[in-house]
């Protein structure tokens, strides 16, 4: 008897210390989208869904800083069904695709019928997230609540605004546009100009062509007083990229030339140099040489001569995917400008094999050895100069 109920009292310890280690960590629900639903209905609690990358160094802290805390662990167990979800594998793309995720992390908060009630995105400390987590669980914070309260008079600014602002935490900024469009459809051309109206505009309408977005540019002064100069110009180059990052990162050509059609109708100097940037993006992920080189030899003096680094990775395309002895000299003459501008040992190296390529085998030799002196005298690594210099100097033997 003694043995059985020693055998009891043991495995009842083991239950107890089982039930309290679960109890100081969160058990993320990784059954699926429908299935933690199921579970919401029959608990009675809303969800907390995490959605991350493994990659994502912001997103291995949370899980290894942040869902490890004592304060943040109770909270959640007690309030929510906690589950997450790769965004790169399985139901990812559903996630992404239905609550227009952009960045990693992000947090949604879902009633049992999956309606998102409160979101948010990137790295927290503990008592932050807490903080932030609490608003899903209060009403007048919710976006159920949010939208009911903005459908029920779409000419109210303030109801519109505190839609949008709720919204907009690192979510595709196109889902926004309908809910800004439905309120600015209620105003004249003349009321736009306000404070408030600048704020759903920024924030809310994502079509260049929109009548909203042509008042913006053709009184940008009178947006410039209520807002500020730098914002409006922000809100007028976000509206562009948005546009063409897309088709750019897809590597869509064709999406990516009307697109740029309806951008340049903005006829500023920056939107000019944005537009440059842009192209010579799409033609590398092409890897359109040919047409990188016309963009580059068209453009580069007038928009990049004051950058660097744009310099730098201009040249160093030419070095590695362009031959004409012509080109070259396009390239050379670059990195000699980016050298006025920033004289350091990786531009030096690249100007040294610019004119190896160009088969200036003494220019290359000058050049390689003032990268080797420069980072000799700071004690640094010479490996790549050291390199050069030997394949100089069997091109010199070989004559």
């Amino acid at each position: 008897m003694k043995i059985k109920l020693s055998f009891i009292f043991t495995l009842l310890a083991l239950v107890l210390v089982a039930n309290l280690s679960a109890q100081n960590k969160i058990q993320f629900d990784e059954s699926g989208y429908q299935s933690v639903l199921q579970r919401s209905k029959k608990e009675h609690k809303p969800i907390f869904y995490m959605l991350y990358a493994t990659w994502c160094a912001h997103c291995n802290k949370m899980k290894s800083e942040v869902f490890t805390d004592t304060l943040v662990v109770n909270f959640i167990n007690k309030n929510f069904i906690p589950a997450w979800q790769d965004a790169e594998k399985g139901e990812g793309d559903f996630f992404k695709k239905k609550f227009g995720i952009r960045f990693y992390p992000t947090f949604l908060f879902l009633n049992e019928d999956g309606k998102e009630l409160y979101n948010t995105s990137g790295e927290f400390k503990s008592d932050t997230f807490v903080s932030e987590a609490k608003n899903a669980l209060v009403k007048e914070k919710q976006l159920v609540y949010l939208e009911q309260e903005f459908l029920a008079d779409v000419s109210n600014s303030d109801k519109c605004l505190a839609y949008l602002s709720a919204l907009n935490k690192g979510r595709d900024r196109t889902l926004l546009s309908p809910i800004a469009q439905q309120y600015l459809a209620t105003q004249s051309e003349s009321q736009l100009v306000s404070n408030t109206n600048w704020k759903i505009i920024a924030n809310g309408v994502t079509d260049i062509q929109s009548r909203e977005f042509q008042y913006v540019l053709t009184h940008q002064a009178a947006f410039e007083a209520v807002a500020s100069p730098k914002r409006v110009q922000r809100k007028i180059e976000n509206i562009v990229t948005e546009l063409l990052t897309l088709p750019v990162e897809f590597r869509d050509t064709i999406d990516y030339t009307k697109k740029r059609m309806i951008a340049e109708t903005i006829h500023t100097r920056k939107n000019d140099s944005l537009l440059f940037d842009f192209d010579i993006r799409i033609a590398e992920k092409t890897m359109n040489w040919k047409k990188y080189k016309a963009i580059t030899q068209k453009s580069t003096d007038e928009f990049a001569l004051k950058d660097a680094k744009t310099l730098k990775d201009i040249a160093s395309n030419y070095l590695k995917h362009i031959a004409d002895t012509a080109s070259l000299k396009y390239a050379i003459r670059w990195t000699q400008q980016a050298l006025t501008l920033s004289d350091t040992y990786d531009i030096q190296i690249l100007l040294a094999k610019l004119y190896q390529k160009n088969k200036d085998y003494k220019e290359a030799l000058e050049w390689a050895n003032k990268a080797k002196a420069k980072n000799e005298s700071l004690g640094w690594k010479t490996k790549d100069a050291d390199d050069l210099l030997v394949e100089l100097s069997q091109k010199q033997t070989s004559k």
